[in-house]
């Protein structure tokens, strides 16, 4: 049998290194812009974005989405 791979970019990646990611790429200032949510513009800390997004559907499909539109970027640093 042939293993398949996958064309999920967001296979086998977890939600802390998508957002580790994107807040050393863009920095809390620009998330919050990006991302209108107090998480990342009140007292931002990468875990308390994490235990908002696990718990916040909507939140996390726009990060994941972020991270999927930004992914050409960080491959061209």
């Amino acid at each position: 049998m042939e293993k398949q791979t996958s064309n999920d970019p967001l296979h086998g990646v977890t939600l802390k290194v998508i957002l580790e990611k994107l807040v050393d790429f863009y920095g809390f200032d620009t998330l919050g812009e990006l991302i209108k949510i107090k998480c990342f513009t009140e007292n931002p800390s990468i875990k308390s974005s994490l235990t908002f997004l696990r718990k916040t559907d909507w939140a996390r499909k726009k990060v994941e989405q972020l991270y999927v539109n930004s992914l050409s970027k960080f491959d061209s640093l």
